[in-house]
Order: C-alpha cells, then structure tokens, then sequence
C-alpha cells in the first residue's frame, strides 16, 4: 500500500508528533512505501507571517500545491492527516478529493469542536462551544492563545468548514482514540456519520515487565500543570505516609519542588529521559495519573500497562477505558484528594493486588497496545476507506 501521511508540527513537541512518527515507522517495518508531508510552525516567526497564517487557516494556497505535487509523484492509496492545523488547512482534504485519494484523520484533540481544543478552561471542562457552528462564546473569550482575534479566525475556519459539509464529505474515516472521544465528536456541530469514525488507541513498543517485587512507591509523570490534578495529587500526598514521586515539567513546578521540600514523603526528580522513566516505572508499586480535563490517550498510561504497573486514573473522559477499575488499576473521582488517598493506600497496603493489578495492566497491554495490534487496526481502516473510496467513484 502507498501511504501518504501529513503532519502540522507545533512549536513545542507533543504526543502527536510521536504518534504520527512511530505509525510511520510502523507501516515502513511493514512494507508499505510511506512518504510524508509536513509543516512546522517554526515558520511563522514575524508578525506578517502570523496574518498570513491566519488569513490562509479557511485554504492555504501553498500548502495545497505541495499536497498536489506529493500525489503527483506518489500517488498514494490513501491519505493519512494526523494533523493539519493552521498551516496545512482544509484546502488539503480538497486537493484530496480533486484526485479521488481517501482521507483518514486522527483526532488527536478537540479542535474542529472547541477553539481551545481541550474541552477545558479556568479549571474546569468546558463544552459550550461542541454544538454551535460558530464558536461565539470561546471567541468573545478569547479562548485560543487569550486572542479575540486568533479565536475568531480559528473559529471561522470550523465554521465555514462546518457550513461547506467539508469535515463530514471530505474525510473518508476519523480515527478516535477512545469510545469516550468518539461520542463527543458524534454529539457535536460536526454532524458525522457514525459509520465514520472508528476507535483505535495509540501504542507504545514493548517495554519489558517491570520487576516481580516493586518498590513502596508510587509515580506521577507528566505536565506539571492545573489540568493533570497536580494540586489534588499534592494535597493527597501531604497527609500520608507513603512515598511519591514526580516526574515532570511545567508551570506548576514551584509549587511542586515547594511540597518536596516541605514534606519528605514527596520527591521530584525534574525533567527525565525515557530511558529513566521506564526504569522508575518497573520499580515502582503503581502510576498515579490524576488528570481533571478529558485526556486523548496518554502514552504513559500505555507505557505503564507494558510493564505490568498499575494506574490510579481519574473517572474522566476516556480514561476509565484504559484503565479498568479492579482490573488493572483503581479509579478516583477527578480533583478529589482523598479519593487518591484512599485508592493509594488499598495499592500500596496490598501486595497481592499489586500483583495481581499488575499481572492484568501487562495483559491488558499485550491484548490492546501493542504496535502489532495497533497496525492491523490501522490497515482495516485503511482497507476500508479506499474500498469506500472505489465504490463512490464506480457509482
């Protein structure tokens, strides 16, 4: 199969980038001629270069000329977007349909539905935006990057999208990454076809089983930032006598390294390599993943899973499909201090359900994350689009 997959790079990297990356590889491993079309906002470094992106986010121009020479001298089977935001833009689901080649586009995030993208805002989940065709209300607010402006131009790209049936003719299959993400673009302005979007996880590569006898401690590993629960995780640790470590950087930072100092049962070890992580990882009893806002599919909750180390996560979003309560973890109510208390406590005060926790998070994983796993999802979706792609074309 020939596959042409596109990615828009955000200034700071992300998990998209490594998903979009490692599902490259994974198709190459697997035979397929992979080529790739990508955009880095690098290039919008001058105050003219931000008008410019801002006026071209409804059709770049430029960027849909480059789409057509990659098919021109590819001709791909199928076009894989994991993400085209602002300088890729929807011209490049047009070009695509100029040439009769299949889209498949991975949500990654709340874009196309939020202008801030995470369902999230002062605090706490926000879904004002998810049915209107234009997002009045995150605009006024200033909901991407505090600009009235940057909103109201990200949200007239949704919008005029929305009106023209672009997201719902022109892409060929979405790819949620959980049920959860999937019923909340169903229920929203898009008005997909539920035969549209299929649910397919990331993955992460084998890690190894962690050791059989862990460590009397727990994990955090993360963004340290409001909406990944870092205030409740801290209260939760400020009145018990187990040990915590954190793992992380991000704005919450002094408060972290303040509770560290203050209570010795807290350790921050900064900012750290994958290498390491996955070592703390096979050490320790469990992860602690608190997070308050609606989660894509986090790699670390993966990478957890892969070495037989169970999670306490938040009963939000997507999360408690990932990490089934009693079974390969525990579940707490989102920004509940002692809801993560309590939970840390029945792990840590039990071996055998540590064991036996653990013993499902590595099956889980086996059963459902895998790279081989994840590639015959991928190319069922594949499959299917293009096949879909054939009828309409004979029809």
């Amino acid at each position: 199969m020939n596959i042409l997959m596109i990615h828009n790079y955000y200034q700071q990297r992300g998990g998209e980038d490594a998903v979009f990356e490692s599902e490259s590889a994974l198709l190459k491993e697997h035979g397929h001629t992979v080529d790739t079309l990508t955009f880095h906002n690098d290039a919008i470094s001058t105050p003219l270069e931000k008008i410019k992106t801002g006026l071209s986010l409804v059709h770049n121009t430029h960027s849909a000329q480059q789409l057509k020479e990659k098919i021109n001298a590819r001709r791909p089977n199928v076009i894989h977007i994991h993400n085209f935001f602002p300088l890729g833009s929807p011209a490049l689901l047009s070009v695509a349909q100029e040439f009769s080649i299949p889209v498949v586009m991975t949500l990654h995030n709340y874009r196309l539905i939020c202008p801030k993208a995470l369902l999230y805002r002062d605090g706490h989940i926000c879904e004002d935006c998810v049915h209107d065709t234009f997002p009045l209300t995150g605009i006024f607010r200033g909901c991407y990057r505090d600009s009235i402006s940057q909103t109201a131009a990200l949200g007239w790209m949704t919008a005029v999208h929305k009106k023209r049936g672009t997201w719902r003719n022109q892409v060929a299959g979405y790819i949620a990454l959980t049920e959860f993400a999937k019923n909340r673009f169903l229920d929203s302005s898009l008005h997909l076809n539920p035969a549209q979007v299929s649910v397919k996880p990331n993955f992460v590569f084998d890690s190894g089983d962690g050791q059989a006898e862990r460590e009397p401690f727990v994990l955090f590993i993360g963004r340290l930032s409001a909406e990944k629960g870092i205030t409740p995780l801290l209260e939760a640790f400020k009145t018990s006598e187990h040990r915590l470590k954190i793992i992380g950087g991000g704005p919450e930072e002094p408060v972290v390294r303040q509770a560290a100092e203050s209570h010795p049962n807290i350790e921050y070890l900064g900012f750290q390599d994958k290498a390491f992580i996955l070592n703390e990882l096979k050490k320790s009893a469990g992860l602690v993943f608190p997070s308050i806002w609606y989660e894509g599919f986090p790699m670390t909750l993966a990478e957890a899973l892969s070495t037989g180390t169970p999670a306490i996560v938040s009963t939000i979003g997507g999360l408690p499909e990932i990490v089934e309560n009693g079974y390969n973890g525990l579940h707490s109510p989102p920004g509940d201090a002692q809801g993560i208390h309590t939970q840390v406590n029945t792990l840590l005060s039990d071996p055998a359900l540590q064991k036996t926790l653990g013993k499902n998070a590595r099956t889980r994983y086996l059963e459902r994350y895998t790279p081989d796993t994840n590639y015959q999802q991928l190319i069922e979706i594949y499959t299917r689009v293009i096949e879909l792609e054939k009828v309409k074309s004979h029809g």
